[in-house]
């Protein structure tokens, strides 16, 4: 996968809670396909990862959201943990933030309960996607198709269910953000 994002800049939001699997594979994968990867986080310093329902290691954040600008990246990874994109969804910054990569028909990577912040977004209507299956309600809730499967791409959006997905998750993020923009991938109207 080396050099496949080359000159891509590739931002993870995430907050305390995420499940740390689930960020710290894909930014390895993007790293190692090339790109840039900047955590993105509500606030400065460092973010608590979990491990299930266990504390894990702390990810440093290296630009908040006061600081980020979705035009400064190429890409989007909402890694998943139920704390993460509870808090995340509510944070109107978070939403705009995430909302502006459909805006710009920018791909976007999310796995497990990340779909909420999508769903905050209003950018799911009309979309194929899975995440973890207690979201399926509120996925349908919000116009989108919902399926059990280990990974959908749906115009430029990878979903995936849960951390045992990550292998095929991480090889369809990569394919996906180096494919770049794509003219499907926008928020609805």
């Amino acid at each position: 996968m080396a050099g496949k994002l080359d000159g891509k800049r590739i931002a993870i939001l995430a907050t305390d809670g995420f499940e740390q699997s689930e960020l710290l594979e894909p930014r390895k994968a993007l790293s190692n396909a090339g790109a840039k990867v900047e955590v993105v986080a509500p606030h400065s310093g460092a973010i608590q990862g979990m491990r299930h329902f266990d504390k894990g290691d702390a990810v440093p954040v290296d630009r908040t959201l006061d600081e980020a600008r979705g035009d400064d990246y190429d890409g989007l990874v909402l890694p998943g943990g139920v704390a993460n994109p509870d808090q995340l969804r509510v944070d109107q910054r978070a939403v705009r933030f995430a909302r502006s990569f459909f805006d710009g028909r920018k791909p976007v990577a999310v796995i497990c309960h990340g779909p909420w912040t999508l769903v905050e977004a209003d950018v799911v209507r009309g979309r194929t996607m899975t995440s973890w299956p207690s979201l399926q309600t509120d996925l349908r809730n919000a116009g989108a198709r919902w399926v059990d499967q280990e990974v959908v791409v749906d115009s430029g959006l990878v979903s995936s269910r849960k951390p045992d997905d990550l292998p095929a998750f991480c090889s369809k993020m990569v394919e996906e953000f180096a494919e770049g923009r794509h003219t499907g991938q926008r928020a609805a109207q």
